[in-house]
């Protein structure tokens, strides 16, 4: 199979099996970038990006998993509620993702997702943008990718490790400043549209 060089990673439905977007050339970003829809760009360009996505949405949803959501080191409750405040100033919902063990079809879509079905949390909540910050990497590429493949959500990965390339805005070593950041270009273009 041929590898495209202009492979764009865009909101699905792409196809029950979409492939992986390191299967068609999408690489992870170095330090200091991201990437934006399979093209790395500044760090600083795909905040703008992630805060034009949040504040265009219709049902913006911050999806925490465990690695945000338990009190496991330094650090990690303050990261949370800098993820709160930011979650709260798009006016986005917030559904937990606090384990991974399959649920389904017990899972209470409206409660939690499920990394093992979570179209069914995007199609229950009519979802149009997520973000997806303290969730495991193994975790997140396979959510990642049924999302692209069955729905038409828009993902944002806020990824304190190396980033997700099966999400439409990515960016890595993601700690407590970069949400602050984030926070503060959201709070500016809010403020530059009179909101």
């Amino acid at each position: 199979m041929a590898v495209s060089s202009k492979y764009w990673v865009l909101p699905g439905p792409e196809g029950y099996l979409p492939p992986a977007a390191a299967s068609r050339g999408v690489v992870l970003p170095e330090k200091g970038e991201a990437l934006v829809e399979g093209k790395i760009v500044s760090e600083e360009e795909a905040m703008g990006k992630i805060a034009e996505k949040l504040l265009a949405a219709k049902n913006p949803v911050f999806f925490p998993g465990p690695l945000l959501l338990w009190d496991w080191k330094a650090g990690v409750a303050e990261k949370a509620k800098a993820v709160k405040e930011l979650a709260e100033a798009v006016g986005a919902k917030i559904i937990p993702m606090p384990d991974y063990r399959p649920k389904y079809p017990m899972i209470n879509p409206a409660v939690e997702i499920n990394p093992n079905h979570p179209n069914l949390t995007i199609w229950h909540n009519k979802i149009d943008v997520c973000a997806f910050v303290g969730v495991h990497c193994h975790y997140a590429n396979l959510a990642l990718k049924i999302i692209r493949g069955g729905t038409d959500c828009y993902t944002i990965a806020l990824c304190a490790e190396m980033g997700h390339e099966d999400a439409m805005i990515t960016m890595r070593n993601v700690g407590l400043q970069e949400i602050k950041s984030l926070s503060g270009i959201v709070k500016k273009k809010m403020k530059e549209r009179g909101v």
